[in-house]
Protein backbone atom coordinates (compact mmCIF):
# COMPACT_ATOMS: atom_id res chain seq x y z
CA UNK A 1 0.00 0.00 0.00
CA UNK A 2 1.23 3.55 -0.65
CA UNK A 3 2.51 5.62 2.22
CA UNK A 4 0.00 8.45 2.51
CA UNK A 5 0.68 9.90 5.95
CA UNK A 6 2.72 12.69 4.36
CA UNK A 7 -0.45 14.13 2.90
CA UNK A 8 -3.38 13.06 5.07
CA UNK A 9 -3.49 11.29 8.42
CA UNK A 10 -5.30 8.01 8.02
CA UNK A 11 -4.60 7.85 4.30
CA UNK A 12 -8.18 7.60 3.00
CA UNK A 13 -8.93 10.50 0.72
CA UNK A 14 -10.16 11.52 -2.70
CA UNK A 15 -9.34 13.72 -5.67
CA UNK A 16 -11.41 14.70 -8.70
CA UNK A 17 -10.38 15.57 -12.24
CA UNK A 18 -12.16 16.59 -15.42
CA UNK A 19 -11.02 15.77 -18.94
CA UNK A 20 -11.65 19.13 -20.57
CA UNK A 21 -11.98 18.11 -24.21
CA UNK A 22 -14.12 20.99 -25.53
CA UNK A 23 -12.50 24.01 -23.88
CA UNK A 24 -13.58 26.40 -26.65
CA UNK A 25 -17.23 25.37 -26.71
CA UNK A 26 -18.83 28.27 -24.84
CA UNK A 27 -21.74 26.29 -23.44
CA UNK A 28 -19.59 23.39 -22.23
CA UNK A 29 -16.96 25.71 -20.79
CA UNK A 30 -19.48 27.84 -18.89
CA UNK A 31 -20.86 24.75 -17.18
CA UNK A 32 -17.41 23.46 -16.29
CA UNK A 33 -16.18 26.82 -15.00
CA UNK A 34 -19.28 27.17 -12.82
CA UNK A 35 -18.85 23.66 -11.44
CA UNK A 36 -15.17 24.17 -10.72
CA UNK A 37 -15.94 27.42 -8.88
CA UNK A 38 -18.75 25.70 -6.93
CA UNK A 39 -16.39 22.98 -5.61
CA UNK A 40 -19.03 20.26 -5.15
CA UNK A 41 -18.22 17.96 -2.25
CA UNK A 42 -15.48 20.39 -1.25
CA UNK A 43 -13.20 19.32 -4.12
CA UNK A 44 -10.79 21.51 -6.07
CA UNK A 45 -11.39 19.88 -9.44
CA UNK A 46 -8.34 19.46 -11.66
CA UNK A 47 -8.78 20.64 -15.24
CA UNK A 48 -6.87 18.24 -17.49
CA UNK A 49 -7.17 20.23 -20.70
CA UNK A 50 -6.77 19.31 -24.35
CA UNK A 51 -4.57 21.99 -25.96
CA UNK A 52 -5.77 23.92 -29.02
CA UNK A 53 -5.36 22.06 -32.29
CA UNK A 54 -6.06 22.58 -35.98
CA UNK A 55 -6.40 26.36 -35.99
CA UNK A 56 -8.37 26.64 -32.73
CA UNK A 57 -8.18 30.00 -30.95
CA UNK A 58 -5.03 29.93 -28.81
CA UNK A 59 -5.71 33.25 -27.12
CA UNK A 60 -9.16 32.17 -25.92
CA UNK A 61 -7.77 28.79 -24.83
CA UNK A 62 -5.01 30.39 -22.77
CA UNK A 63 -7.45 32.71 -21.05
CA UNK A 64 -9.64 29.80 -20.05
CA UNK A 65 -6.68 27.67 -18.95
CA UNK A 66 -5.38 30.45 -16.72
CA UNK A 67 -8.83 30.90 -15.20
CA UNK A 68 -9.09 27.17 -14.55
CA UNK A 69 -5.65 27.18 -12.91
CA UNK A 70 -6.89 29.76 -10.39
CA UNK A 71 -9.71 27.44 -9.34
CA UNK A 72 -7.83 24.13 -9.21
CA UNK A 73 -4.90 22.13 -10.57
CA UNK A 74 -4.16 22.37 -14.29
CA UNK A 75 -2.93 19.45 -16.38
CA UNK A 76 -2.28 18.33 -19.94
CA UNK A 77 -4.72 15.98 -21.67
CA UNK A 78 -3.25 14.97 -25.01
CA UNK A 79 -5.46 13.89 -27.87
CA UNK A 80 -3.12 12.05 -30.18
CA UNK A 81 -4.95 12.28 -33.52
CA UNK A 82 -7.44 15.17 -33.46
CA UNK A 83 -9.81 16.98 -31.09
CA UNK A 84 -12.39 14.26 -31.73
CA UNK A 85 -10.03 11.27 -31.89
CA UNK A 86 -8.16 10.62 -28.66
CA UNK A 87 -5.96 7.60 -29.36
CA UNK A 88 -3.06 7.75 -31.84
CA UNK A 89 -3.41 6.55 -35.41
CA UNK A 90 0.17 7.36 -36.40
CA UNK A 91 3.01 9.76 -35.78
CA UNK A 92 5.18 9.91 -32.66
CA UNK A 93 3.05 10.09 -29.48
CA UNK A 94 6.00 10.95 -27.22
CA UNK A 95 7.04 13.81 -29.52
CA UNK A 96 3.48 15.17 -29.35
CA UNK A 97 3.64 15.19 -25.54
CA UNK A 98 6.95 17.04 -25.57
CA UNK A 99 5.65 19.54 -28.13
CA UNK A 100 2.51 20.30 -26.14
CA UNK A 101 4.41 20.50 -22.85
CA UNK A 102 6.85 22.99 -24.37
CA UNK A 103 3.96 25.02 -25.78
CA UNK A 104 2.38 25.25 -22.33
CA UNK A 105 5.69 26.14 -20.68
CA UNK A 106 6.45 28.84 -23.26
CA UNK A 107 3.07 30.44 -22.48
CA UNK A 108 3.87 30.60 -18.78
CA UNK A 109 1.59 27.77 -17.66
CA UNK A 110 2.95 25.69 -14.78
CA UNK A 111 1.74 22.18 -15.61
CA UNK A 112 2.94 18.94 -14.03
CA UNK A 113 -0.06 16.60 -14.44
CA UNK A 114 -0.90 14.46 -17.44
CA UNK A 115 -3.59 12.10 -18.69
CA UNK A 116 -3.38 10.52 -22.11
CA UNK A 117 -6.44 10.70 -24.33
CA UNK A 118 -8.23 7.39 -24.66
CA UNK A 119 -6.07 6.12 -21.78
CA UNK A 120 -3.22 5.63 -24.24
CA UNK A 121 0.39 5.35 -23.17
CA UNK A 122 3.55 3.58 -24.24
CA UNK A 123 7.06 3.38 -22.86
CA UNK A 124 8.31 6.37 -24.91
CA UNK A 125 5.42 8.51 -23.64
CA UNK A 126 6.16 7.43 -20.07
CA UNK A 127 9.85 8.31 -20.52
CA UNK A 128 8.87 11.75 -21.84
CA UNK A 129 6.62 12.38 -18.85
CA UNK A 130 9.34 11.34 -16.41
CA UNK A 131 11.82 13.66 -18.13
CA UNK A 132 9.33 16.51 -17.84
CA UNK A 133 8.71 15.84 -14.14
CA UNK A 134 5.01 15.19 -14.69
CA UNK A 135 2.80 12.90 -12.62
CA UNK A 136 0.68 10.62 -14.76
CA UNK A 137 -3.02 9.86 -14.34
CA UNK A 138 -3.38 7.68 -17.44
CA UNK A 139 -3.32 4.36 -15.62
CA UNK A 140 -6.73 3.12 -14.54
CA UNK A 141 -7.97 0.74 -11.86
CA UNK A 142 -10.58 -0.46 -14.38
CA UNK A 143 -10.39 -1.60 -17.99
CA UNK A 144 -12.36 0.79 -20.25
CA UNK A 145 -14.92 -1.37 -22.02
CA UNK A 146 -14.33 0.16 -25.45
CA UNK A 147 -10.65 -0.80 -25.59
CA UNK A 148 -9.49 -3.91 -27.41
CA UNK A 149 -7.81 -6.55 -25.28
CA UNK A 150 -4.39 -5.70 -26.73
CA UNK A 151 -4.81 -1.90 -26.64
CA UNK A 152 -1.80 -0.19 -25.00
CA UNK A 153 -2.71 1.02 -21.51
CA UNK A 154 -1.59 0.81 -17.88
CA UNK A 155 -3.59 -0.99 -15.22
CA UNK A 156 -2.80 0.28 -11.71
CA UNK A 157 -5.05 0.39 -8.66
CA UNK A 158 -3.05 2.57 -6.25
CA UNK A 159 -0.44 5.32 -6.60
CA UNK A 160 2.96 3.88 -7.34
CA UNK A 161 6.20 4.55 -9.14
CA UNK A 162 6.57 3.00 -12.58
CA UNK A 163 10.17 2.03 -13.27
CA UNK A 164 11.22 2.73 -16.85
CA UNK A 165 13.94 1.17 -19.04
CA UNK A 166 16.06 4.33 -18.69
CA UNK A 167 16.11 3.93 -14.92
CA UNK A 168 13.79 6.88 -14.38
CA UNK A 169 10.66 6.52 -12.27
CA UNK A 170 7.28 7.95 -13.21
CA UNK A 171 4.83 8.84 -10.44
CA UNK A 172 1.52 7.22 -11.32
CA UNK A 173 -1.67 8.63 -9.78
CA UNK A 174 -4.20 6.28 -11.36
CA UNK A 175 -7.76 7.13 -12.17
CA UNK A 176 -9.99 4.78 -10.17
CA UNK A 177 -13.63 5.76 -10.78
CA UNK A 178 -15.62 7.00 -13.74
CA UNK A 179 -18.77 9.04 -13.19
CA UNK A 180 -20.92 5.92 -13.57
CA UNK A 181 -18.79 3.93 -11.14
CA UNK A 182 -18.87 6.77 -8.63
CA UNK A 183 -22.65 7.17 -8.86
CA UNK A 184 -23.23 3.45 -8.34
CA UNK A 185 -21.27 3.59 -5.07
CA UNK A 186 -23.14 6.47 -3.45
CA UNK A 187 -24.45 4.14 -0.74
CA UNK A 188 -21.56 1.65 -0.83
CA UNK A 189 -18.03 1.79 0.63
CA UNK A 190 -15.12 2.75 -1.58
CA UNK A 191 -12.20 0.38 -1.88
CA UNK A 192 -8.58 1.42 -1.56
CA UNK A 193 -6.92 4.29 0.21
CA UNK A 194 -7.38 6.72 -2.68
CA UNK A 195 -10.36 7.50 -4.88
CA UNK A 196 -9.51 9.41 -8.04
CA UNK A 197 -12.80 10.17 -9.76
CA UNK A 198 -12.96 11.67 -13.22
CA UNK A 199 -15.60 12.96 -15.61
CA UNK A 200 -15.71 14.71 -18.98
CA UNK A 201 -16.67 18.32 -19.46
CA UNK A 202 -19.33 17.15 -21.93
CA UNK A 203 -21.04 15.20 -19.11
CA UNK A 204 -22.20 18.56 -17.80
CA UNK A 205 -24.35 19.23 -20.87
CA UNK A 206 -26.64 16.31 -20.02
CA UNK A 207 -28.88 17.24 -17.08
CA UNK A 208 -29.13 13.64 -15.84
CA UNK A 209 -25.35 13.13 -15.83
CA UNK A 210 -24.79 16.56 -14.28
CA UNK A 211 -27.21 15.78 -11.45
CA UNK A 212 -25.62 12.36 -10.92
CA UNK A 213 -22.17 13.95 -10.74
CA UNK A 214 -23.23 16.52 -8.14
CA UNK A 215 -24.82 13.84 -5.97
CA UNK A 216 -21.84 11.51 -6.31
CA UNK A 217 -19.31 14.20 -5.42
CA UNK A 218 -21.36 15.31 -2.42
CA UNK A 219 -21.38 11.71 -1.19
CA UNK A 220 -17.69 11.23 -1.89
CA UNK A 221 -16.76 14.45 -0.11
CA UNK A 222 -18.78 13.45 2.94
CA UNK A 223 -17.02 10.10 3.24
CA UNK A 224 -13.45 10.89 2.21
CA UNK A 225 -11.03 13.63 3.10
CA UNK A 226 -10.68 15.96 0.15
CA UNK A 227 -7.40 16.90 -1.46
CA UNK A 228 -6.44 17.68 -5.04
CA UNK A 229 -4.07 16.24 -7.62
CA UNK A 230 -1.37 18.86 -7.06
CA UNK A 231 -1.29 18.22 -3.32
CA UNK A 232 -1.35 14.48 -3.96
CA UNK A 233 1.60 14.78 -6.32
CA UNK A 234 3.55 16.84 -3.80
CA UNK A 235 2.71 14.88 -0.69
CA UNK A 236 2.45 11.19 -1.49
CA UNK A 237 5.45 8.88 -1.36
CA UNK A 238 4.38 5.47 -2.67
CA UNK A 239 6.28 2.48 -1.36
CA UNK A 240 5.30 0.33 -4.33
CA UNK A 241 7.30 0.36 -7.56
CA UNK A 242 6.24 -1.54 -10.69
CA UNK A 243 8.10 -2.09 -13.90
CA UNK A 244 6.44 -0.61 -16.96
CA UNK A 245 6.03 -4.07 -18.42
CA UNK A 246 4.26 -5.36 -15.32
CA UNK A 247 1.87 -2.41 -15.23
CA UNK A 248 0.56 -3.02 -18.74
CA UNK A 249 -3.17 -3.62 -18.39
Amino acid sequence: MPHTENILPGGRYAVVSCHVERPLDDGVWERFAALQARRPGGFRIAALMRPPDGGEDEVAWLGRARAAAERGPLGLHTHWTSPDHARPTGGDPAARVREQAEWLRSRGLDVALFCGGGWYTDVAVAEALAELGYADCTATAFRPSYLAADAPRLGVGEPCYVELPSGRRLLELPTTHSLGMLARRILLPYGGSIVHAYFHDTDLVDSFRRTALLAALASLGARRRQTDLTELQRGIRPVKTMSFANSRG
